[in-house]
C-alpha cells in the first residue's frame, strides 16, 4: 500500500517545525566465485532499479537476519510455495503435494522443470537438505516447533512428519531453497529471476536469460541490478538520496533508522514483529482476569502506531497480523478502546493503591517509551506502578526469573500465527506465566483447522495473560515512478506467482 510521498511529506515537515543484449550466462555448477564478471556497456537509463546492500552481513538466506540484504534475496531464491499480503500460498517450486488423513504427514514433489541459476535441476535432496537447514536456523526455526522430521523418500518425494494434526502446513514453506552441496555457503545458488555476480564495478544481480518459470507478476525486470555497498542505514539513505540507489528497505521502529529528506514514494512492508504485553496471572493484580482483560481495552493501539512507528504498523487486538486471514475485523471491534476500562475493574476489584512491576527493554528506545505510555495508563487507573528499566541481558533474566507482574516484549510470529509456544508447557515464548492447558488445546485445534482461530483469539483477547499491541511494519522508499504498485507480504518485497493454484498441485 503507498503511504505518502516524500514531497508532500517534507512540505508537512517544514509547515509544522536503453540496456544492450547481455550475453549468455554459462553455468559453471558452482557458487559464486571470485572470478569478476566484466560489467556490460549499457544505457543506465534503462537500470532504474538498484538496490543496496551489507557487504559484511550474510546472503545466506539461513543466516541472514539483515533486512536490507533479504530485499535482494527476494529476488535470488524461491520455496516450495510463496506468501502473499494476506498470508495465502501459491505453489512455487512444490509440483504436488499430499496430506495423510490426520494431516501429521506430508510428502512434497519438487517441479521437474524447475533449475538453479547454472542450469542443474533441484531435486528432493535439495529441498530436504534446504528445509533441514531451515529448521535448524535462527532466521526460521521458531516456524518449525511442530516439525518430528523432513527426510527424502525413494521416489524423489520430501516427508515432514509433524507432531501434531497440521491443516495448512504449506504456510510455513516459503523457505528458500538451495542446492544441496551449498548450504553452507556464503551466496548459495538460486532458482530465481536473478543470479549474484561479482563485477570490475562491485556486486549486482543479473536478470537469468532462461529462467524455468516467468510471472506476469513480478515487478522487478532490469536486465541487471547493481548493488551498493553500505554499513549503516544512514550510507543506504544517503546513497538513496545522491541517487546511486532506488530503493531502500528500513526500519521505522530502530534505534539506527534514518529519517529520508529527498522527494521519494513511500510504501509498507509488514515485519512480522508483534509488540506485546505478558502479565503474571499469579501476582495480586494481574490474578485478576477481568483487570488484564480491562488493561488491553485502556491501551490506544492506533495512536501508538503514530507515534511511536510514524504510521508504519497496524494496531492489533487479535494475536495475529491484521493482514492475515486469521484477522477477524468483527471480533477485533468487541474489544475497541476504551480509555476507562481498567480505572473501572481496578475500583471495582478494590486494588486501588495495589502495586504493579513492568519489566521494559532499555536497548530498544522505541518499545521503552511505549512502555513508559502504558505505565502512566496503570497509574491513572490507581496503581502503583514500579518500572524496571533493563538492559537486553537484565531484562531476559528477570522476565525468565519470573520477577513481574508484566512484561512489554516483541517476537516474530510464524506466518500460521502460531500461539502453542506461549501457551505450552515447554514453549519458546513461554516465561512461565503463560502455561495454560485450555488455550494450548485451543492453539492446536486452530492449527489443525484455520476455522478454530476465531474461537482461539477470542479466548485469548478475554483471558489477557497475552495482550498484543501492534505489528511492526517497514518503510519501502522508492524514486518516484519506479513502481505503480507494491504490496509486498513479509520478508519477500519482489513476491510474486506464477499462475498455479494450491488446488492444481493438491493430490486428494
Amino acid at each position: 500500500m503507498k503511504k505518502i510521498t516524500g514531497l508532500l511529506l517534507v512540505l508537512a515537515l517544514l509547515l509544522s517545525g536503453c540496456a544492450t543484449v547481455e550475453s549468455p550466462y554459462v553455468p559453471t555448477g558452482d557458487a559464486l566465485g571470485e572470478d569478476l564478471v566484466q560489467t556490460p556497456t549499457q544505457d543506465t537509463s534503462d537500470m532504474a532499479l538498484s538496490l543496496a546492500y551489507y557487504p559484511d552481513r550474510s546472503l545466506n538466506p539461513y543466516t541472514c537476519t539483515d533486512t536490507t540484504n533479504r530485499v535482494v534475496l527476494s529476488l535470488i531464491y524461491q520455496g516450495l510455495f510463496t506468501l502473499d499480503k494476506s498470508y495465502q500460498a501459491s505453489p512455487m517450486l512444490c509440483h504436488s503435494y499430499r496430506m495423510s488423513r490426520d494431516m501429521r504427514t506430508y510428502v512434497f514433489y519438487v517441479r521437474p522443470d524447475a533449475t538453479f541459476s547454472d542450469g542443474t535441476a533441484v531435486t528432493g535432496s535439495d529441498v530436504a537438505a534446504s528445509l533441514q537447514a531451515a529448521l535448524k536456523s535462527t532466521v526460521y526455526g521458531g516456524r518449525f516447533r511442530h516439525v518430528v522430521s523432513v527426510k527424502l523418500l525413494e521416489d524423489g518425494g520430501v516427508e515432514m512428519v509433524m507432531d501434531t494434526p497440521y491443516g495448512d502446513l504449506p504456510v510455513l514453506l516459503d523457505v528458500p531453497i538451495v542446492k544441496a552441496s551449498q548450504i553452507e555457503a556464503e551466496k548459495p545458488l538460486g532458482t530465481g529471476p536473478y543470479l549474484l555476480e561479482n563485477t570490475v564495478s562491485g556486486l549486482w544481480l543479473r536478470r537469468r536469460m532462461v529462467w524455468w518459470c516467468e510471472s506476469a507478476d513480478l515487478i522487478a525486470t532490469a536486465d541487471f541490478i547493481p548493488l551498493t555497498a553500505v554499513d549503516s542505514a544512514a550510507k543506504a539513505r544517503d546513497a538513496f538520496e545522491e541517487q546511486k540507489v532506488s530503493l531502500v528497505c528500513a526500519d521505522p521502529g530502530s534505534p539506527t533508522y534514518a529519517d529520508f529528506r529527498c522527494d521519494y514514494e513511500l510504501w509498507d512492508c509488514e515485519s512480522g514483529q508483534l509488540l506485546y504485553l505478558a502479565a503474571n496471572p499469579t501476582r495480586q493484580v494481574f490474578g485478576n482476569a477481568a483487570v488484564r482483560s480491562a488493561l488491553a481495552r485502556s491501551i490506544d493501539r492506533e495512536a501508538m502506531v503514530d507515534t511511536y512507528y510514524r504510521g508504519f504498523g497496524q494496531a492489533a487486538v487479535l494475536p495475529a497480523s491484521p493482514y492475515s486471514v486469521y484477522y477477524d475485523q468483527k471480533l477485533a471491534a468487541r474489544y475497541a478502546y476504551d480509555p476507562e476500562a481498567l480505572t473501572k475493574a481496578v475500583e471495582a476489584a478494590g486494588l486501588v493503591g495495589a502495586e504493579v512491576v513492568i519489566l521494559l527493554n532499555s536497548d530498544d528506545g522505541v518499545r521503552l517509551r511505549i512502555g513508559r505510555e502504558i505505565v502512566q495508563i496503570m497509574e491513572d487507573a490507581g496503581l502503583v506502578v514500579h518500572a524496571m528499566e533493563l538492559n537486553q541481558d537484565d531484562f531476559l533474566m528477570h522476565v525468565e526469573w519470573y520477577e513481574y507482574d508484566l512484561y512489554l516484549g516483541q517476537t516474530k510470529l510464524s506466518p500460521n500465527m502460531d500461539l502453542s509456544e506461549f501457551f505450552g508447557k515447554d514453549g519458546s515464548m513461554n516465561y512461565n506465566n503463560l502455561t495454560d492447558p485450555a488455550l494450548y488445546a485451543l492453539s492446536l485445534e486452530a492449527l489443525a483447522n484455520a476455522g478454530n482461530y476465531y474461537t482461539l483469539h477470542k479466548a485469548v483477547v478475554e483471558d489477557g495473560r497475552l495482550c498484543p499491541i501492534l505489528f511492526r511494519d517497514y518503510a519501502i522508499y522508492t524514486q518516484r515512478g519506479l513502481f505503480t504498485q507494491v504490496s509486498a507480504p513479509r520478508d519477500n518485497l519482489f513476491q510474486y506467482t506464477i499462475g498455479v493454484t494450491m488446488e492444481d498441485v493438491l493430490i486428494p
